[in-house]
């Protein structure tokens, strides 16, 4: 039965919201984890550990997110490993993310530069030393601001996984549109979610970086 679009129906959204939220953190907290071993592969003077990085790298930016989603969740129960949306959403976000952060991350290490390396080896520290206590502090300030870049692409990347069932925004606009038969209204209302979450993320990127004096 087709009605109109209510407050009630707002709320839904918001409701809705949350998994968008949700499904987010998981993927920055994943692909955090596993973007910093990707930059840490990238930097070390070991050869094999390079390619290994790269070719990983070139593998998941080579490839569409919304393909991968579809491999981890139609692909894995050919082979016997059934997995429902929130798990293959999460995966594969969380790689589609170690890629881009490991990326990031590799080029402000890199842009950290060599004479602070030099330094450090010059006051005895080892490479462990100087790549925690000299050069990592430094590249925390240069990717804040490319760091929250793409955080704000997750968030709005979340918006996929609605092809595969898992209902976060932007599918409940879709189930909100057809009982309402109002998808201007809905999908208006829906935008303005995800702009005051990524509008958030913005601001508190700005705070961050007047904290950390990345300007400096």
């Amino acid at each position: 039965m087709i009605r109109d679009f209510a407050l009630a129906d707002f709320g839904f959204l918001l409701m809705a919201a949350r998994w968008t939220v949700l499904l987010s953190l998981a993927a920055a907290l994943g692909g955090g984890v596993l973007g910093l071993a990707i930059a840490v592969l990238r930097i070390v003077p070991v050869a094999p550990l390079n390619w290994f990085a790269i070719g990983y790298i070139n593998l998941i930016q080579g490839t569409p997110l919304l393909g991968q989603l579809f491999v981890l969740f139609f692909g894995l129960p050919l082979f016997g490993l059934s997995v429902d949306a929130w798990t293959a959403a999460v995966v594969a976000l969380s790689l589609y993310s170690s890629a881009f952060l490991g990326e990031i991350w590799r080029g402000s290490l890199q842009a950290v530069p060599q004479r602070q390396w030099e330094a450090g080896a010059a006051l005895g520290l080892t490479y462990r030393q100087r790549f925690s206590h000299v050069v990592l502090p430094q590249a925390v300030r240069i990717s804040v601001a490319p760091t929250v870049g793409f955080l704000v692409q997750i968030v709005k990347n979340t918006s996929l996984t609605a092809l595969i069932g898992f209902v976060e925004l932007t599918r409940a606009s879709q189930i909100m549109t057809a009982a309402t038969f109002a998808p201007l209204t809905v999908y208006l209302a829906a935008a303005a979610i995800y702009f005051v979450l990524c509008f958030s993320l913005s601001w508190a990127s700005q705070v961050l970086e007047r904290r950390l004096h990345v300007a400096r």
